[in-house]
């Protein structure tokens, strides 16, 4: 009896063996020469290397015996199976022998499934029954031709381009076919289940097959972006190009929208941005469990597992103002990285074990079998739609050529491109098999292959007649009814940002009150709501004053504003509180915001994960969705941003001349050089400086319409205009709580505009010709300037003007004031070092206004490589220093 009771555990534990470890044995290699390195202690599975009908005594002592406490005897004994297994179908109990065949059949062919670790019994159940149950991997005949038809497409349109252009990088597929009927599976899918969106993001390597074959992008705008002559502006390399497409699913008989994002080099960094654009439709269509809009990432193992960006990206799926309730990732698995093997590339045993930090599971397929990606497709689609988490596809797979069509892989992988050489292609062995059951005959596959051949040769004579290449094929975020027809704002005005002085009192009384019953709030922020109160009597803003108000008329036009990043919802430096916690109760909070007008927009304010990559990236899809939101991600310091520079450089900054892309995505980056040191000073302006697109040596020949026309031209800036632009801010942070820092109402008014330049209004302005130096400056050194000035008492002899809006430069605005003081000796001062802030970018800029008649001096701390120093006592006389330049006269 014991014995038995003890064979019974060691069957179930052999059970549980090849559900957690099955996997690591698993034909998925179509190469066969995977060099995953396991441990190599005697298999848990026990069984990887038995021929069933011939057993090797000592292995299988090895094994049975010596692990299970089983032997050879017991092959043929019955035993109970356990309630956590499926592979019995209607049966509890079953031989030894048949438990290992079946157990191998689910786990050990060419699928391999990590799920155990994920801590939840009904999803584990839900997968094994998914892969256990006898017989349930079986297509018709028609599904299986269905399949056969995509894989001859994906296949015989990387023929076409190899043809046709082979000298040319394409970043084909060869190698991995498969991915194509792969992702039009999880569409299908996707689509019977009810979803209507689908957004895509993918690096280069298959997008123009994709791109052809999943988005149904027309074949001869992809071929005429091989013809240099084309007139396509600055534009992308076509393998960086998105497209947005609503077609019919065959499949589900419904309409589905293929938004497929452009994306550059920076392999993963286009994650987060899908994910942001995802969660926009979603809040936009009321979809509140992901079940109409939902996004499907495509990587490369090497990116998977190597960038930082997809760790952050996988934390940010079940936060619940960024979750997009699932994702379902599909990696390529090149098994290499450009030249880099694996055992070089990672240090864990996948590349997909990042993915296991969120309990996502694993389904890895060998895709020279399209049956197998087939079925892992459908259940991960399935997966996602029933549980509404991420999941991740496998795709194991090679890349017949090398990194791209003109690389030399034979350098630094030649065994592996020798076994490659010998590699039959996927497509060749699906058609032998297929035709081996009798599912298709060698003519009718013929048939198919001339017919798409064809369409492809078409398409390529139509390419000739493609002079230009249409804007709608490059769009992956459309704005319907935004612009014209020529893709041109409907109109170039631009409106007053004013509201009455009772909407004025009407917000900022909502900002000093507690609009919720019974609610406790800390005895500090009684405090801050008083404060608030006494501004809103006297009739002036501070900067969380003034952001209420901003924030608060959109929402009350019905404008959606939605403010993301690191502690946000207090602020920083505790000066926003748009978030009240009750001091009481757990969880309670109350948001003042949202109880400006009973038909207002929604306003959405959300502390994000440590994390400025990633949930920059996010913000920025989730503002390409709708132009009529303002959507705004605040860095914790300014300086912080540093950690985001792939998204503003590859994305904000350069969108639009790459990819037509329109954004009106705000930073909001507090900059300030008050003694804190290095690390939390600097916003580095100076950066967002040099990538703004004006000319600094041109002055425009006519200032009519001069502000809005440069704003359109522009790479970056602004909001409430009939465009998008990206609009940078400079945040304060001293400043924020300085009695000095405040605004009159009736800056807000009707009629009032934002203030490019502020000039000066006090006894300079009165008598401009007795004036000897004109001071422009911007930010937080006007205050010190104006209190230095005022203790020389040179209130008279130096006027001192703000620049507000750096970029675009005002110059028609900095002529008016150069004009007004036409004694005087012009001086740019800053606290910034010189090699640093804004000096290199407005100098040539002035002079270029003046047409060079007067000389520029410069005020401010001497060149350095640190944005500033952390000693106090050295801030200080730094400080004095250049404010004795500065008022030198």
């Amino acid at each position: 009896m014991e014995k038995l009771v003890a064979d019974h555990l060691a069957v179930h534990s052999l059970i549980r063996a090849y559900q957690v470890r099955g996997h690591h044995i698993a034909k998925l290699d179509p190469l066969d020469i995977s060099c995953v390195d396991f441990d190599d202690a005697p298999c848990a599975v026990g069984f990887q290397n038995v021929d069933l009908s011939h057993y090797n005594e000592r292995l299988c002592n090895l094994t049975l015996e010596g692990f299970y406490g089983l032997a050879e005897s017991d092959l043929d004994k019955v035993f109970r199976l356990p309630t956590t297994t499926f592979i019995g179908g209607t049966e509890s109990t079953l031989p030894l022998r048949e438990i290992i065949r079946r157990l191998e059949l689910a786990y050990c062919q060419h699928i391999g499934v990590e799920f155990m670790f994920i801590n939840d019994v009904e999803q584990c159940q839900w997968i094994r029954q998914k892969f256990e149950t006898p017989g349930i991997m079986q297509f018709s005949p028609e599904e299986k031709r269905t399949l056969l038809g995509r894989m001859i497409r994906s296949t015989r349109s990387v023929c076409f381009l190899q043809r046709k252009w082979s000298s040319e990088k394409r970043f084909g597929l060869e190698g991995c076919e498969s991915l194509i009927p792969a992702l039009k599976t999880i569409i299908d899918k996707s689509s019977q289940s009810g979803v209507e969106s689908v957004i895509m993001g993918m690096p280069h390597r298959g997008r123009l097959n994709v791109l052809a074959n999943v988005i149904r992008k027309e074949l001869e705008q992809i071929f005429c972006q091989f013809d240099s002559k084309l007139e396509a502006g600055s534009g992308d390399v076509k393998y960086h190009l998105g497209m947005y497409h609503k077609r019919m699913n065959r499949v589900s008989d419904k309409y589905i929208t293929l938004s497929l994002m452009a994306n550059p080099s920076h392999l993963e960094a286009v994650d987060p941005v899908v994910q942001g654009k995802t969660k926009a439709e979603q809040f936009y269509c009321g979809d509140i469990e992901g079940k109409r809009v939902m996004s499907i990432l495509l990587h490369g193992d090497a990116a998977f597992a190597g960038q930082g960006i997809v760790y952050e990206t996988f934390h940010l799926s079940d936060l619940p103002s960024y979750t997009t309730h699932g994702t379902i990732h599909v990696v390529v698995n090149n098994q290499i990285g450009f030249t880099t093997d694996p055992r070089m590339a990672r240090s864990s045993p996948y590349p997909t074990d990042v993915a296991r930090v969120v309990n996502a599971p694993i389904f890895h397929v060998n895709a020279d079998d399209p049956e197998a990606v087939m079925y892992v497709c459908n259940v991960a689609a399935e997966w996602r739609n029933t549980f509404h988490k991420d999941v991740v596809v496998d795709l194991v797979c090679y890349r017949r050529n090398g990194h791209n069509e003109m690389d030399e892989p034979m350098f630094t992988q030649p065994l592996m491109y020798k076994q490659i050489k010998k590699q039959k292609g996927v497509l060749q062995k699906f058609v032998e098999k297929l035709t081996a059951e009798g599912v298709v005959t060698t003519q009718k596959y013929e048939e198919e292959v001339a017919r798409y051949d064809k369409i492809c040769e078409e398409a390529y004579t139509r390419s000739k007649d493609e002079k230009i290449l249409h804007i709608k094929h490059w769009l992956d975020s459309p704005w319907p009814g935004f612009f014209t027809l020529e893709g041109q704002p409907k109109n170039m005005s631009c409106p007053s940002t004013g509201i009455t002085e009772e909407e004025l009192k009407h917000i900022g009384n909502i900002a000093a009150s507690v609009p919720v019953e019974d609610f406790t709030i800390h005895g500090g922020l009684s405090r801050i709501l008083k404060g608030r109160g006494n501004m809103v009597s006297q009739r002036v803003c501070d900067w969380a004053l003034g952001e209420y108000m901003a924030f608060g008329s959109l929402l009350k036009e019905g404008i959606h504003v939605r403010l993301s990043g690191q502690d946000v919802e207090r602020g920083t430096f505790s000066h926003r509180h748009h978030v009240l916690h009750d001091q009481n109760v757990d969880k309670r909070i109350c948001i003042p915001m949202n109880y400006i007008s009973p038909d207002q927009a929604p306003y959405t304010v959300c502390n994000s994960s440590l994390s400025e990559y990633g949930v920059l990236g996010f913000e920025l899809g989730f503002a390409m969705a709708s132009p009529n939101a303002l959507v705004l991600w605040e860095a914790q310091f300014g300086d912080f941003h540093n950690t985001a520079q792939c998204i503003i450089d590859q994305f904000i900054s350069s969108g639009q001349a790459k990819w037509v892309r329109q954004n009106g995505i705000v930073l909001l980056l507090p900059h300030g050089m008050e003694g804190m040191g290095p690390e939390h000073s600097s916003a580095r302006p100076e950066r967002f400086l040099q990538m703004c697109n004006d000319d600094p040596e041109v002055l425009p020949v006519s200032f009519y319409d001069f502000a809005m026309r440069q704003l359109h031209d522009c790479n970056w800036i602004v909001i409430l205009q009939p465009f998008r632009k990206p609009l940078i801010i400079f945040t304060p942070k001293s400043l924020l709580r300085h009695p000095e820092a405040k605004s009159s109402f009736d800056d807000m008014l009707p009629g009032t505009h934002f203030k490019r330049v502020i000039p000066d209004d006090g006894p300079a302005a009165a008598s401009p010709e007795k004036v000897k130096r004109v001071i422009f400056c911007s930010g937080k050194v006007y205050y010190e300037l104006t209190r230095e000035r005022k203790n020389r008492g040179l209130d008279s002899e130096v006027a001192v003007i703000r620049i507000e809006q750096l970029s675009p430069f005002p110059f028609d605005l900095v002529r008016n004031e150069t004009d007004r003081y036409p004694n005087a000796d012009l001086l740019w001062c800053q606290e910034e070092h010189k090699n640093q802030g804004y000096y290199d970018y407005v100098k040539p800029r002035i002079r270029t206004t003046i047409n060079r008649t007067r000389p520029v001096g410069y005020a401010g701390r001497e060149p350095a490589a640190a944005p500033a120093t952390g000693n106090k006592q050295t801030h200080l006389m730094e400080l004095q220093r250049f404010l004795d330049t500065a008022f030198d006269v």
